[in-house]
């Protein structure tokens, strides 16, 4: 029997994380003040607000004209115009929306609430709203490569943000960004432990570590970072990074049940 031993660390930052700040150092240096160290295969999970704050993905609703169609959508929606037109400006398509829930298609192909604009946690001044980063997996192997010169050590990164999910309540961390490790896991063409073979069987093993990692980040305590030690993956070359995306978890519409309707069968007895 084999026993893993799987350590969660959380990671204080005390900083207010700038536009243009170097998040490899902040991590690093916080690191070094609470005597802590960066280990060979840690994975480490970074909250998505810290890498959009660092790269200038503010922005200001006081600068934001909205269009008669983000009013519209407003009148409907009772929501500032303002930050319609901005989800709007992220978004490739609107799949649903209510008095309550505007949830769409961004860019990136993720299906979440107001295309992950966040205004909590992000500024002392309600006017200042936070796009997710554009492109999350390049953020992970920047990141990724910078913790690697400085400190010598051969890390994964995890970019983790917030998102609901269909048929449940409460919300839970997933990764929206990679570098360092393949996002899934997969078991097909294994054998079970009763010897029938496995056929569809893929972990989505990045928003696992997502998940674990919000357990001792939180949204309060001002843990954006956490490390998670012990677990046994196979490593990426820094040369190899851009094999493996994100894009690897997202399931296309073509082969979604519930967006391609030519996938259903109308069922009555």
């Amino acid at each position: 029997m084999i026993l893993f031993l799987i350590s969660i660390i959380p990671i204080r930052i005390n900083k207010n994380i700038e536009p243009n700040d170097d998040l490899s150092k902040v991590i690093l240096e916080s690191l070094q003040k609470n005597k802590m160290q960066i280990c060979d295969n840690d994975i480490i999970v970074v909250a998505q607000k810290i890498v959009s704050k660092s790269e200038n993905r503010l922005r200001d609703l006081r600068n934001i004209i909205p269009s008669p169609k983000s009013i519209r959508l407003a009148n409907f929606h009772n929501k500032d115009p303002r930050l319609i037109e901005l989800i709007l400006s992220e978004t490739t398509r609107i799949i649903r929306i209510t008095k309550r829930h505007l949830i769409v298609e961004t860019k990136h192909g993720f299906i979440c609430a107001n295309a992950g604009i966040d205004q909590s946690n992000v500024s002392e001044d309600s006017q200042k709203t936070l796009l997710l980063p554009e492109n999350p997996d390049i953020s992970a192997r920047n990141l990724r490569k910078s913790i690697h010169n400085i400190s010598g050590k051969k890390v994964a990164v995890i970019i983790a943000d917030t998102f609901g999910r269909p048929f449940r309540k409460g919300q839970t961390n997933v990764a929206i960004g990679i570098s360092g490790i393949t996002p899934l896991k997969s078991y097909i063409g294994m054998n079970d432990e009763y010897g029938k073979k496995l056929l569809v069987t893929e972990i989505a093993i990045a928003d696992e570590f997502a998940a674990a990692a919000e357990l001792v980040m939180g949204k309060t305590l001002k843990n954006p970072v956490a490390i998670i030690r012990g677990y046994e993956y196979e490593t990426l070359s820094i040369e190899d990074d851009d094999e493996f995306s994100i894009k690897t978890l997202l399931r296309g519409e073509h082969e979604d049940l519930f967006r391609n309707p030519d996938s259903m069968i109308h069922y009555t007895d």
